[in-house]
């Protein structure tokens, strides 16, 4: 996320509508974490999901999971204006 933050979304795969993917490498891992921006600019980076990779495609499932979290906090964000 520090690199999509220095370099903005050239650093992110993009996968489908808002969502984003970032890869992490562990010593005997790796990680993905979906995330969207938010705010006016996009300085905002929304992390919605973060599994272990175990395939080449993120699972139908993170990716759904990811947009119902996003398409919440939206829904919450209009009822506070």
């Amino acid at each position: 996320m520090k690199e999509v933050s220095a370099e903005g979304l050239v650093a992110a795969k993009h996968l489908r509508g808002d969502l984003y993917e970032v890869k992490a490498e562990g010593p005997t891992r790796s990680f993905r974490v979906l995330f969207a921006t938010e705010a006016r600019f996009g300085q905002v980076l929304l992390s919605l999901s973060a599994f272990v990779k175990k395939t080449q495609k993120a699972p139908k499932q993170e990716l759904e999971l990811a947009e119902k979290r996003l398409s919440d906090w939206r829904a919450r964000r209009k009822q506070r204006k």
